[in-house]
């Protein structure tokens, strides 16, 4: 009778095992993102820069903080559960309604994305009906306050708030006060609102986030 050979059992030579961790290991880490402080008057602000999504956008970002373009700029436009933006060279000046007016005398190729998740940063622009293209504003930007689906593909995102969520907080608080100037629901607080001083920070793998008219439309 013939008997029928039997199956041989594969088995993974250790010595391929051993060198898994190896190899894992040796496989390409995830490029290190820029992060930016924003030391505001209401407290530090830190923007983690995402460069995969909008590279171009965070290069003159960097370059802008570099140069000190955003020193002494305020939040200029405070709505409360929606976006806090500045950075308005305008808003140095004493005149409260010509900010959002202004910027670096350039604008920036849309670079369209990343989502509007709580905490996105992303770029002010004017609207469609003058801004077809989608152009960004070469130094306007906006944080928003939750997540914002209506604004997605419409704004370029190119970083996220992990940590500073109480100086926003405190920021959007100042929304309420009654001796500041405002137009229709945008509130400005001016100074009271500041930036005091922008700086690169070193880079990050992994962020641990916090617990808790150019414009965004």
């Amino acid at each position: 009778m013939t008997r029928m050979p039997r199956p041989r059992r594969l088995f993974v030579p250790l010595a391929l095992a051993a060198l898994l961790p190896l190899l894992l290991a040796a496989a390409p880490a995830k490029p290190a993102r820029p992060r930016v402080l924003l030391d505001t008057v209401c407290g530090p602000i830190v923007i983690e820069l995402h460069p995969e999504d909008a590279p171009q956008t965070v290069a003159n970002f960097t370059k802008l903080v570099k140069q000190g373009f955003y020193d002494s700029l305020t939040f200029h436009r405070v709505v409360p559960g929606f976006v806090i933006q500045g950075g308005d060279p305008n808003s140095r000046d004493a005149n409260p309604f010509d900010d959002g007016q202004g910027g670096p005398g350039y604008t920036l190729p849309a670079e369209i994305k990343a989502k509007h998740v709580k905490g996105a940063v992303a770029m002010a622009r004017k609207p469609d009906a003058v801004n077809p293209e989608r152009a960004s504003s070469g130094s306007q930007f906006y944080i928003a306050l939750n997540d914002l689906t209506q604004l997605d593909g419409a704004y370029t995102v190119f970083g996220q708030v992990v940590s500073g969520w109480a100086a926003v907080d405190s920021i959007v608080a100042l929304a309420a006060r009654t001796d500041i100037a405002r137009q229709g629901n945008n509130a400005n607080p001016g100074t009271l609102a500041m930036i005091r001083h922008a700086r690169l920070l070193g880079p990050t793998v992994k962020p641990k986030p916090d617990s808790t008219n150019a414009t965004a439309r």
